[in-house]
């Protein structure tokens, strides 16, 4: 039927390539210890931009500043539904500064549900 509706599928690029290739980073394991119980993973971008530690930023590291992304979603989930926006402050080389992420619950590889974080212009 979905041959019938939409055609030849010339190509797919699954999450687990994605994860392969670096564009997404999974974070399932920590996600698990923060009370998240599907499969989780980070755009590249979101990785870059609030996980690794900026030069000259003191007493912080990935695995904190990860923690942080999570347990902020981790609050926000009560919300409900397939998109979750949150806020949280991030410490720059420049001070701090409020981050916007958006979170979506799909279909993975297999029609399980996981979750992807990513920034708001992101798809």
């Amino acid at each position: 039927m979905t041959h019938e509706i939409f055609g030849d599928v010339i190509s797919s690029y699954s999450r687990a390539q994605a994860v392969e290739d670096g564009v997404l980073v999974d974070v399932s394991e920590t996600a698990r210890e923060a009370g998240l119980r599907y499969p989780v993973a980070l755009t590249r971008a979101v990785w870059e931009s609030c996980v690794v530690v900026p030069p000259n930023v003191q007493a912080q590291d990935e695995r904190g500043r990860l923690w942080d992304i999570l347990w902020m979603l981790r609050a926000s989930v009560g919300r409900g539904g397939e998109e979750i926006r949150y806020s949280l402050i991030v410490r720059t080389a420049k001070g701090r500064r409020r981050v916007t992420l958006k979170a979506l619950c799909g279909p993975g590889d297999d029609a399980e549900p996981v979750i992807t974080i990513m920034l708001p212009e992101e798809d």
